[in-house]
C-alpha cells in the first residue's frame, strides 16, 4: 500500500482527543493479520487469546514467551499500517520487574512488534514502570483479566460491587501515571468503563465495557464467527465464516471423489 501512514502511539492519542474510536482486533498468522490490515484496522494484537483459538487450551495460561514471539513474528511481517501490540504470556512478568523487561525485549527485539500488553494493576506497576523507562510502549488491561482466570473462578462481569470498582478506578490512574499508552478494558460495567475512559487522558479499549470507551477489541475468529461454539454476550458476529468454509470443504470433497475436481482446464 503506497502511502501508507502507519498507526503509533500518537495515533492513538490523537485519535482519543479527536474522539475518534479505535477498531482493534486480535491475530496470530500472516494470512488473516493481511486480511485486517488492508481492511483498515487501526490496531492488532497477538494476544495470548491464541492459546484458546490456535491451540485448543482451555485458558490462556498454557501459551509460552516463545510461542507469542513465533506468532507476533508472522503478523508483523503481514502488516503495513496497524500498530502491532503483543500479550506478554503468564509467567513472562509475574515473577519481577527485571523478568518483565527480558521479556518485553525479547518480544521487540525479536518479532519487530510496535508495543506489548500486560494485565493487572497494583502487582505489575513496577514492571511496567521499568518497561517504559527503557522505551517500550505498555498497553495495561484491567477488569476481567484471563491470566488469573483461577483466582476469580469465574469469568463473570468484574467491578459490580463497588471496592472493586474504587479498586479499579485506582488501578486505571496508577496504570496512565506508570507510562501506559492505552488500557484494555474488559468486561466491566459499561457506566464505570465511560466515567474511566473520561477521567484518564490515554485511550480506553472495551471488550464488553459498553459504548463509552475511546475504542473496541473483539477476538477475530469470535467476530467473523469461526468459533460457533462461543457466544458471549458482548460479542457481534459480523460474519458466520465457519459455516460458510464448513460449506466450501464440503463442496471440494464431492467433487474429489465424484472426480469434477480438477478439471480438465485445472490440469497440465
Amino acid at each position: 500500500m503506497e502511502g501508507v501512514i502507519r498507526v503509533t502511539t500518537q495515533t492513538f492519542r490523537q485519535m482519543k482527543v479527536e474522539r475518534i474510536p479505535i477498531s482493534v482486533l486480535t491475530a496470530y498468522d500472516y494470512s488473516m493479520a493481511r486480511i485486517l490490515d488492508r481492511a483498515g484496522i487501526d490496531a492488532l494484537l497477538v494476544g495470548d487469546s491464541a492459546s484458546n483459538v490456535m491451540a485448543g487450551h482451555e485458558t490462556t495460561l498454557p501459551i509460552t514467551l516463545d510461542q507469542m514471539i513465533y506468532h507476533a513474528q508472522c503478523v508483523v511481517r503481514a502488516v503495513e499500517r496497524a500498530f502491532v501490540i503483543v500479550d506478554l504470556p503468564f509467567g513472562a512478568y509475574q515473577g519481577n520487574s527485571q523478568q518483565a523487561l527480558v521479556s518485553a525485549i525479547r518480544v521487540m527485539k525479536e518479532s519487530g512488534a510496535h508495543a506489548v500488553k500486560i494485565e493487572g494493576g497494583q502487582p505489575v506497576l513496577s514492571a511496567i514502570k521499568i518497561i517504559h523507562q527503557t522505551g517500550i510502549p505498555i498497553m495495561g488491561h484491567l477488569g476481567l483479566t484471563p491470566q488469573s482466570i483461577y483466582r476469580f473462578g469465574t469469568y463473570k462481569v468484574r467491578a459490580q460491587d463497588p471496592e472493586e470498582a474504587d479498586q479499579l478506578r485506582e488501578d486505571a490512574f496508577e496504570l496512565q501515571k506508570a507510562g501506559c499508552f492505552a488500557i484494555v478494558l474488559e468486561k466491566i460495567p459499561a457506566e464505570l468503563a465511560s466515567e474511566i475512559s473520561s477521567s484518564l487522558t490515554i485511550p480506553t479499549i472495551g471488550i464488553g465495557a459498553g459504548n463509552g470507551c475511546d475504542g473496541q477489541i473483539l477476538v477475530t475468529h469470535d467476530a467473523l464467527g469461526l468459533n460457533n461454539d462461543f457466544h458471549p454476550r458482548f460479542v457481534r458476529r459480523y460474519s458466520n465464516l465457519e459455516e460458510s468454509m464448513s460449506t466450501a470443504v464440503k463442496s471440494y470433497v464431492d467433487d474429489v471423489r465424484s472426480r469434477l475436481f480438477p478439471s480438465t482446464h485445472e490440469s497440465y
